[in-house]
């Protein structure tokens, strides 16, 4: 009888263990909410904001959470039609969203900040050039740190070209009818048409081909504009050096060779990334985000529909054949992952525009290298003027120690007749400064015939 009321009371008190936890704090990565609570119109940003980690209508608590973990940072996101919202979230929920692993978000912070990659994943493109630190998927762009002073421009080229591009696609898959294009699939949003339905649209890229066109743009430009900075601020520099020759003057090409030198660093390594991509086609190829999507959704699909019209008894059989139909279909339609046409000259015209920026660059340095040499040209020849007035001081110096020497001889207390006969003085004198005279331009026109002197 004992046992009984113990076990009861451990029951109820662990019934009412739930009434006194109600209200916990709000998590980071709060679940969906119900369809009912929230207007229809707003369902999708509402799953983007639950999948970001972001509250509606509770985002302050959720972001002081965030940054009690220390792990949030902002990020800016932009669809495809050039909507966009500012959003704090952590390294968890970025990775979980943009299915990346947690090395690639490393690539993306401060440590590499000076680097320039562009990674190609399963579901997404992470994109590293320069101040431009962002990650792009079919759908969307996510960037870091987007009120940054460089990050701006490139904010808000995404903001005025994408509606446009989106746009101009939209126009040209109106005529396309569904029905007469066989299958299509279903993203939830709207409805995408089958490689046979998007043959009309091979003349405008894919989104996120558009993203790194405008990402290499600004890049290009502004590093372009460094450029044209740098060689504003070179050439009177540099001429001001080649007319007088001072610490100040040194000082300032010496600084000048320094920018330039990270300025070509910089350059460099955008370039070889481009280059490294230009190199090999997989590469290129795993880049084509839109191409691989519309491949996993048809493959979906079309599991799907086998799936519907599966027996039971026949379900294995139905699962081989369905899933054999489905890598026929892959490789039948027109996902040609050896097709990189479209990428290959997008690259190679930044390309072109970034070895085109080097050459500025390296013809800057090469003026540096002229305007250095001839200083140390100037240099050696002051060196040289020096040279020969020295040797000229010497020679004079020789003929004035000859003299000096006679004169000590007769300074000396030892008995001479010259001392005693009268008005030898001062011809004597005048004879030995004569000679000494005679003997500097003998000495001197010898070094003259012997080219030690200049002319």
């Amino acid at each position: 009888m004992g046992k009984g009321p113990f076990s009861f009371k451990r029951s109820s008190s662990s019934k009412r263990r739930p009434k006194k936890f109600i209200g916990p704090p709000p998590s980071p990565f709060p679940s969906p909410p119900q369809p009912m609570r929230s207007p229809p119109t707003n369902n999708n940003n509402a799953n983007y904001n639950n999948s970001l980690g972001v509250v509606p209508g509770g985002g302050a608590a959720a972001v002081k959470g965030k940054k009690k973990a220390g792990g949030a940072r902002l990020w800016m996101r932009f669809d495809s039609f050039g909507g966009s919202e500012l959003v704090e979230c952590d390294k968890n929920a970025i990775i979980r969203r943009a299915a990346i692993p947690a090395r690639d978000l490393r690539i993306l912070g401060p440590v590499f900040s000076h680097s320039s990659s562009i990674l190609a994943r399963e579901k997404a493109m992470v994109v590293n050039l320069e101040f431009i630190k962002a990650i792009v998927t079919a759908e969307e762009v996510l960037l870091l740190d987007p009120l940054r002073q460089e990050v701006l421009p490139f904010a808000d080229q995404l903001r005025q070209q994408l509606p446009q591009k989106s746009q101009s696609r939209i126009e040209e898959a109106s005529p396309l009818d569904e029905q007469d294009n066989g299958m299509d699939v279903s993203t939830g949003r709207q409805w995408l048409p089958v490689p046979e339905a998007t043959e009309g649209l091979q003349c405008d890229l894919p989104f996120e081909f558009q993203v790194l066109e405008i990402a290499l743009e600004v890049v290009c430009t502004f590093l372009d504009s460094s450029v044209a900075d740098l060689e504003r601020e070179a050439y009177p520099v540099l001429d001001e050096l080649a007319r007088n020759v001072s610490t100040k003057n040194l000082e300032l090409v010496r600084s000048l060779k320094s920018n330039l030198t990270r300025l070509l660093a910089r350059v460099q390594k955008v370039r070889d990334e481009i280059e490294h991509l230009l190199d090999d086609n997989e590469d290129m190829a795993q880049l084509y985000l839109t191409r691989k999507w519309i491949q996993n959704q048809q493959s979906e699909a079309f599991l799907g529909r086998s799936a519907s019209i599966s027996i039971s008894n026949t379900a294995p059989h139905l699962r081989r054949l369905s899933s054999n139909k489905s890598g026929s279909l892959v490789t039948s339609n027109n996902m040609d992952y050896d097709d990189v046409e479209d990428l290959e000259m997008l690259l190679e015209a930044y390309f072109m525009q970034l070895d085109g920026t080097r050459n500025k660059i390296l013809s800057v340095r090469e003026y540096i290298d002229d305007t250095e040499d001839y200083v140390n040209i100037q240099l050696d020849n002051q060196r040289n003027e020096l040279i020969q007035l020295q040797l000229t001081l010497t020679i004079a110096s020789f003929a004035v120690a000859v003299e000096t020497l006679i004169s000590g001889i007769f300074g000396m207390n030892i008995p001479c007749v010259l001392y005693e006969m009268n008005g030898v003085f001062e011809p004597f004198v005048g004879g030995i400064t004569a000679f000494c005279v005679l003997l500097f331009f003998v000495i001197f026109g010898y070094a003259r015939w012997k080219k030690l002197l200049g002319s």
